[in-house]
C-alpha cells in the first residue's frame, strides 16, 4: 500500500515515521523546505524511552502532478490548513483512494466529502507530541490511530489499512462506530479548551478558586448535551473522564490550546469550539459558556491579525 503522509509535524511526523521505520512505502507531502531538511537530515522522533531518526521519501504538491494516484492518504495538518491540503492533494487521489483525515472536530469531513466523496473515511489518533524545530516529542504513552467508514460498514479498504496499520509501532483499530468516537473526542476537546482558554489556567489553578470547578463541570455538560442532541451522547465512562480531568485538585494539565494562546500561535477556535456552538444553537441547546469561550478566543485571533 502507498501511503502519503500529509505533514511532517507533530502528528504526521509521529505515526509517519514510524510507519517508514517498520518498512511501510510511506512519503511525506511538505513544503519545499522542509522536504529539503527530511532529505538530508531525517525525521527524528524523541520518544519517551528511546529516540527514532528515518530518512523518509518527501515531495511537494507540484511534484505530485503526473504521479500515480497513492492508495491511502493520512491527512495530518491543521483546520486552518486544509483548504490548502485539498488543493496539493488532488493529484495524489484516483478512484480508490482511501482519505483518513486525522483532524480534530467534523466540519472537515464535510468539505472533504464535497470534494471527495466516499472516499473520505471517519479518522482520529490520540496522541501526546509535539514540534521542537525539526524533531517530534512524544510527551505521553498514548499513540493511537482509529478509523473507519463513516456509514458505519466494515469494507475490503478498512480490512487492508488496518493490516497495513498494524505492528508498526503504534495502535491502529478500526471502528464500525467511528462517528460517535468522533464526537466523543470532539466532546473531550471541546470541554478541557473552552475550560482552560476561558479561564485562563491550568486545572489545578482552576480547581482552587471559587467558582473555578462548578464552572468546568458546567462547561462539560454544555459540550455533553450537544453531542447528545445529534445523537451522540458521550459514554458515562468519558463523560467521568472529561469531568475528573477537568477537576482534579493540584493538576497541572493544560490544553494544546491553551498552550498555543499562551505562544502567540494560531488555535483552531472555531474547529472545535464555534462550531460546536453552531450545532448547539442549532438543536436549542443552550451554551452560554461554550459561546462565551469561542468568543474569547476569536478575540485573541483578530489580536493577532
Amino acid at each position: 500500500m502507498r501511503i502519503l503522509v500529509v505533514g511532517a509535524g507533530a502528528v504526521g511526523g509521529y505515526f509517519g515515521a514510524h510507519l517508514v521505520a517498520a518498512g511501510r512505502d510511506v512519503t511525506f507531502l511538505v513544503r519545499e523546505a522542509r522536504a529539503e531538511r527530511l532529505r538530508a537530515d531525517g525525521l527524528t522522533v524523541a520518544r519517551l524511552n528511546d529516540d527514532l531518526t528515518v530518512t523518509p521519501r518527501a515531495t511537494t504538491a507540484a511534484d505530485l502532478v503526473g504521479e500515480p494516484p497513492f492508495d491511502l492518504v493520512l491527512l495530518s495538518v491543521k483546520s486552518f490548513a486544509l483548504d490548502q491540503a485539498i488543493a496539493d492533494i488532488a493529484p495524489a487521489v484516483g478512484p480508490e483512494t482511501a482519505i483518513v483525515p486525522l483532524l480534530n472536530g467534523l466540519r472537515h469531513i464535510e468539505t472533504l466529502q464535497a470534494e471527495f466523496g466516499d472516499r473520505v473515511l471517519g479518522g482520529l489518533c490520540f496522541v501526546a507530541t509535539m514540534l521542537d524545530g525539526d524533531v517530534v516529542r512524544q510527551l505521553s504513552p498514548l499513540q493511537t490511530i482509529m478509523f473507519g467508514e463513516l456509514d458505519g460498514s466494515r469494507t475490503p479498504k478498512v480490512d487492508a489499512i488496518l493490516a497495513d496499520l498494524q505492528d508498526a509501532g503504534f495502535e491502529a483499530t478500526a471502528s464500525d462506530h467511528i462517528r460517535h468516537a468522533l464526537w466523543e473526542k470532539w466532546f473531550i476537546l471541546a470541554s478541557g479548551g473552552a475550560v482552560t482558554t476561558l479561564l485562563g489556567g491550568d486545572v489545578g489553578t482552576i480547581e482552587s478558586v471559587p467558582n473555578g470547578t462548578s464552572t468546568a463541570l458546567a462547561i462539560v455538560a454544555e459540550a455533553a448535551a450537544v453531542a447528545a442532541a445529534h445523537g451522540f451522547e458521550p459514554r458515562p465512562a468519558m463523560r467521568e473522564r472529561a469531568e475528573s480531568t477537568l477537576t482534579e485538585r493540584g493538576s497541572d494539565f493544560t490544553t494544546s490550546m491553551f498552550r498555543d494562546m499562551s505562544q502567540g500561535l494560531e488555535v483552531e477556535s472555531d474547529q472545535i469550539l464555534g462550531d460546536l456552538v453552531r450545532r448547539g444553537l442549532e438543536k436549542g441547546v443552550p451554551v452560554p459558556l461554550l459561546a462565551a469561550a469561542s468568543a474569547r478566543l476569536e478575540v485573541y485571533r483578530a489580536g493577532r491579525a
